[in-house]
């Protein structure tokens, strides 16, 4: 069983729906104030999968679906609000009558200079939902150390380069330190010692190599990183069956996010909630590497009380003997830390 410290996810990730109207807008209930925003589009095309947080600024985007440095949109994300975030009239967040989601996370709402690495890093971190948002200026020189906040080791980062034109960089640690996977793209896990360095993270640190997607000479960067936390996030790999009758994932908890994607071949990535249409089996999917609109596929995953199951043989999910990795949030534990079973909707 997994006991939790989380009895209420919620308040450390939340999903919220809403619909646009090209105008300024109110986000609420999120429950909290966010750290990071990861907003999409949901009906209309070439509406970009987006992602703004606090350590960066209000206003400074980043696409998961690009290449693209950051840039400045004074209508898109405008604040961080106690229960949500603002909005301007731009498309990308909130055009008239489109249908949005945003995905959101709650690191500490403030910031604090870390030299515990070779490099001096900002950060924001919730040591208690294992989750911190790190910005720094890359060296150059492999090896270079940067400080994360979590006092464990990260199990996944999210890493972007700010100020250069690259590729996202996904360290996971099902895949190891010694390879790497493009957030943007399809591309199967790649090997590199420039990204990681061949050093998996410790408590304080995590290790980077000479490659521009994590240490430009002068470049600045951010880095999103996760750790495992019972019953509230799980980061995490499987062996696919390529029938109907799919694999089973254990997780602790009922799901409420999850991103997967085959690490050995080309594919996408996917991401599933269970605020949107669709839920168990959970049909309605966004790809974080496209601009795709919401796509429904039917019977592709099952979250359950524990858990989740993939419900197709789909080779993008589900290939017999094809490698996966996942990221998952709950929408409730198991167990919660009073050892008593959590009600799940």
């Amino acid at each position: 069983m997994a006991y939790t410290t989380i009895n209420k996810p919620s308040d450390y990730f939340n999903t919220v729906l809403y619909t646009g109207n090209n105008s300024t807008q109110s986000i609420t209930g999120v429950n909290f104030q966010p750290d990071l925003v990861y907003v999409k589009g949901r009906n209309t095309a070439t509406r970009y999968p987006t992602m703004f947080d606090s350590v960066r600024g209000a206003t400074k985007r980043l696409t998961t679906n690009s290449t693209n440095a950051e840039d400045t949109h004074p209508t898109m994300l405008t604040s961080f609000d106690s229960d949500g975030w603002t909005t301007g009239a731009d498309d990308q967040t909130n055009g008239s009558s489109e249908t949005y989601v945003s995905w959101n996370w709650l690191a500490s709402n403030t910031t604090a200079s870390n030299t515990d690495g070779s490099i001096t890093s900002t950060v924001s971190a919730n040591t208690t939902s294992g989750f911190s948002i790190v910005t720094y200026t890359g060296n150059g020189t492999g090896g270079a150390t940067v400080g994360h906040g979590l006092s464990v080791a990260p199990s996944m980062i999210i890493e972007k380069g700010r100020s250069v034109t690259d590729d996202w960089l996904i360290y996971h640690k099902s895949i190891g330190a010694t390879k790497g996977l493009a957030l943007n793209n399809t591309t199967a896990e790649a090997a590199s010692t420039g990204y990681w360095n061949d050093t998996a993270p410790t408590s304080s640190l995590f290790t980077i190599g000479d490659n521009g997607k994590v240490n430009t000479n002068g470049g600045t960067h951010i880095a999103y990183c996760f750790a495992d936390v019972k019953g509230f996030s799980k980061f995490g790999s499987y062996t696919g069956n390529g029938s109907a009758d799919g694999t089973f994932i254990y997780t602790g908890f009922k799901p409420a996010f999850l991103i997967l994607k085959r690490t050995d071949s080309v594919a996408d990535w996917f991401l599933h909630d269970n605020k949107r249409n669709g839920f168990n089996p959970d049909n309605d999917y966004l790809q974080p590497n496209t601009d795709s609109t919401e796509t429904n596929f039917d019977n592709l995953v099952d979250f359950v009380s524990n858990g989740w199951k993939i419900r197709d043989a789909t080779t993008a999910y589900n290939a017999s003997g094809g490698n996966y990795i996942y990221m998952a949030f709950a929408e409730n534990p198991l167990v919660t830390s009073t050892k008593l079973p959590a009600t799940a909707r």
